[in-house]
């Protein structure tokens, strides 16, 4: 995905069609372009036709679950994935972040809300599409980051792509080894609609470069207080 100085891309996936131009209208206001789309198979021929900054995606879709488009876009594209939903569960929300999604926000909304979060996301992935010259890679144990491309590998050839809120966490516990970092400074602006998004984030990273997830040596809580990063880090 490229991004220009231009007006940044929003598809709008709901069967709803008032939702659709209500978010597409809030969206336009602040000098966004939309599309509405009502089912997950025009989002997806649209998609292969044109990549938009970020997806807005209902789980109701009639063609198929919202979450399966969310995994598909996290898998096969960079793209900004928000869920909003009437399903109000602490599990789908949890399942949604797990399979990629950046922020997942509950109907009934307020569309300034809204707007505030595709901002803020807008923002991270234009910051990451800068030159990598401007964004060092870091190395520690094992492994190696690259924050422009979101990608973590290993000396084993392991490698995987992380959403923009693991790639904010991530950096974040990078440019601060061993030293215990509280939850609100993870979370910084992307600050979501419940409590778990961290633990769901920092879980997702630790199934990535832990030996065992249950028993992290990299990333350790200390509890009462946050999170810290255990190993030195190298910039190059």
């Amino acid at each position: 995905m490229t991004l220009v100085n231009t007006k940044p891309l929003i598809y709008v996936i709901d069967d709803e069609a008032d939702i659709c131009t209500l978010v597409c209208q809030e969206l336009e206001r602040y000098n966004f372009n939309t599309q509405a789309f009502t089912t997950g198979e025009q989002a997806l021929l649209a998609i292969k036709k044109q990549l938009p900054s970020l997806c807005i995606i209902d789980l109701g879709l009639p063609d198929m679950d919202g979450l399966s488009l969310v995994k598909t876009l996290f898998d096969d594209k960079k793209i900004g994935v928000i869920i909003l939903s009437g399903r109000n569960s602490l599990p789908d929300k949890v399942l949604g972040l797990e399979l990629g999604a950046d922020d997942y926000i509950s109907k009934p909304f307020d569309p300034r809300e809204l707007v505030a979060r595709v901002k803020s996301i807008i923002r991270r992935l234009e910051v990451n599409e800068l030159s990598p010259l401007t964004f060092p890679t870091a190395s520690f144990g094992e492994w190696t980051f690259e924050q422009a491309t979101h990608n973590l590998s290993n000396s084993k050839g392991d490698s995987f792509m992380l959403s923009a809120a693991e790639n904010e966490i991530l950096m974040t516990l990078l440019k601060a080894p061993k030293q215990i970092l509280s939850r609100e400074r993870l979370l910084s602006e992307d600050t979501t609609s419940f409590d778990r998004s961290i633990d769901v984030r920092m879980s997702r990273l630790r199934k990535k470069i832990e030996q065992d997830h249950k028993a992290p040596k990299i990333i350790k809580t200390v509890y009462g207080a946050g999170y810290i990063f255990t190993l030195d880090v190298t910039w190059h």
